[in-house]
């Protein structure tokens, strides 16, 4: 590597770049707030110092058996105590985080085990067979950590039983060092793993503290109302930075009635969730039988919000809403549209339809396919660069060269910005669509639709759908003399995929388009659909 003339570099004499262990931040939390409720379960409490003791004896207990820095830790789990905990035991001993959506089949879960080199795996008591299939198809995985009582491993709480009192080393970290794996498949194929850092992430914290919910202190409270193991853990981890207790529903199933109890009960300041979790809270009776004045950032990202949808709650709520645009990849920062932007009528001033401008200290470039800058109102990719973005995906040097240009992140998003700097979102680049706040990426259910033994062929494609934002109709064509219908494909595909993932529609045709080069294509497909006026779940084609 060639070495920076000392001119360049001010004649710095580079040195490692230390910084906190994200683990601090509960041990900071302890110490000034210790007898303060940190986080609330149903009807259990933990404060801070509780949580913070129960961290240190989960992580003597993974470092007794072998597991430290760099070792990555896999967790299957719904919400609870145990999995919020687990994150901080990770990063305490420098392991790295790697939860999984706990809706996804076992099959899925081990491949994300396989490709993200775990040694270890804590799971859930309720899912023996992802612990079964896991350990099965991975030997390196040493032993399991059962949240709740199993036969396939060891009780979590019965460890930090047993190791309470005990405590180990907080772990020196480097800006670079990863502490999360984040699944995301980017813009193809399956899943790969976004590695976040202690200094990428440090940064993240504090950005979403300046842009997303300023002024937040102990005093505050949040509730989770989606899994802890994508954007809410982002979102919790910021919590535990000011000391403001995390509130989870009691149970796995999204109780509406309970999650407005719950805001009024614990005075819930703020909350994270996708657009449609935001239309259900706010047309659901409950939300007029509860006191939610205690509310100040409601904060929504994941797809696009209809603006119908953003009226009613605004009426609802207040001035509360809070929009961001980010990918897994940087985390979340790329834009964000704040609550005095949110008007609850239109106007000549409103700005319709934007995500909002770019997040501090992030930069936003909308680029063409050369990587040249496009002027005002032109639509390009959304490119960013900035301290949000990840490191990398996880021993994946192929992804990395396609997601990067010239030390631009891309997206796979197209977009414009206007002469003021605000991005709008006007589609995305690839297949992949968004479904409940969740990216479904077309190749992979294609590919397991493909292993029916009737199914020829098979394309799959979002199309809107007014309570999850996008659904996806696959388009099949049946090999010679086979049989099939829809209701029948779908039984057949449930539970070999996770239901978000599953087709809403199925629709039959005799052949797929082709271009000459024999390749599937969906561009033409889509003609036929919207000819067909089948571009929305709830149309039918014709008889």
């Amino acid at each position: 590597m060639t070495s920076i003339p000392p001119h360049r570099n001010g004649g710095i004499t580079p040195v490692s770049k230390r910084v906190m262990n994200l683990s601090h931040f509960l041990r900071q939390a302890a110490r000034r707030h210790g007898q303060e409720i940190g986080f609330v379960w149903g009807e259990r409490s933990w404060t801070w110092a509780e949580l913070d003791r129960r961290v240190d004896a989960m992580a003597a207990a993974l470092a007794d058996k072998g597991i430290g820095k760099g070792d990555r830790v896999l967790v299957q789990s719904k919400n609870c105590n145990q999995m919020f905990e687990s994150m901080f035991a990770c990063f305490r001993i420098g392991a790295v985080w790697v939860p999984t959506n706990f809706r996804q089949t076992p099959d899925e879960v081990a491949y994300l085990a396989q490709a993200s080199g775990a040694c270890v795996m804590i799971c859930h008591a309720d899912f023996p067979d992802h612990a079964r299939v896991v350990t099965g198809a991975l030997p390196a995985i040493g032993f399991v950590i059962s949240i709740g009582r199993s036969d396939f491993g060891e009780d979590y709480d019965t460890l930090a039983e047993a190791f309470a009192g005990k405590s180990t080393p907080t772990a020196a970290v480097d800006h670079d060092d990863p502490c999360w794996f984040f699944f995301t498949s980017g813009t193809t194929g399956r899943p790969k793993a976004a590695v976040l850092t202690h200094g990428q992430m440090a940064f993240v914290i504090t950005n979403h503290l300046c842009d997303l919910m300023p002024g937040t202190t102990h005093r505050d409270a949040s509730l989770v109302v989606a899994p802890l193991s994508h954007g809410a853990g982002v979102h919790q981890l910021v919590q535990v930075a000011r000391a403001a207790k995390t509130v989870l529903l009691s149970g796995d199933r999204f109780d509406i009635d309970e999650a407005w109890r719950l805001v009024e009960r614990w005075r819930i300041t703020n909350l994270f969730t996708v657009p449609t979790i935001v239309k259900m809270l706010t047309e659901h009776p409950s939300v007029d039988a509860h006191d939610h004045s205690s509310l100040r950032y409601v904060i929504y990202a994941g797809a696009p919000m209809y603006r119908e949808d953003q009226k009613h709650a605004l009426k609802k709520l207040g001035k509360v809403l809070v929009q961001y645009f980010g990918l897994g990849e940087v985390t979340g920062n790329i834009t964000v549209l704040p609550p005095d932007l949110h008007e609850p009528e239109d106007g000549p001033d409103v700005k319709i339809g934007t995500c909002g401008y770019e997040r501090t200290g992030m930069q936003v470039s909308i680029q063409d396919d050369q990587g040249r800058e496009v002027p005002a109102g032109v639509t390009g990719e959304i490119c960013v660069c900035g301290p949000a973005v990840f490191a990398g995906y996880y021993d994946n040097p192929e992804a990395n060269q396609k997601a990067f240009r010239d030390g631009w992140f891309r997206t796979g998003d197209l977009g414009h910005m206007d002469e003021e700097g605000f991005v709008y979102i006007t589609g995305r680049a690839s297949d992949m669509y968004i479904s409940g706040g969740s990216n479904v990426y077309p190749r992979e259910i294609e590919e397991k639709i493909l292993t029916h033994e009737a199914v020829a062929e098979v394309a799959v494609l979002g199309v809107p759908d007014r309570t999850w934002g996008e659904v996806g109709i696959a388009v099949c064509a049946l090999r010679p003399e086979a049989a099939l219908d829809e209701q029948a494909l779908l039984a057949w595909l449930d539970g070999k995929i996770a239901r978000y993932k599953m087709p809403k529609r199925v629709i039959f045709w005799d052949a797929l388009p082709k271009s000459a080069y024999g390749k599937i294509t969906k561009k033409t497909i889509r003609e036929q659909l919207e000819a067909q006026n089948c571009l929305s779940s709830e149309n039918k084609p014709p008889a």
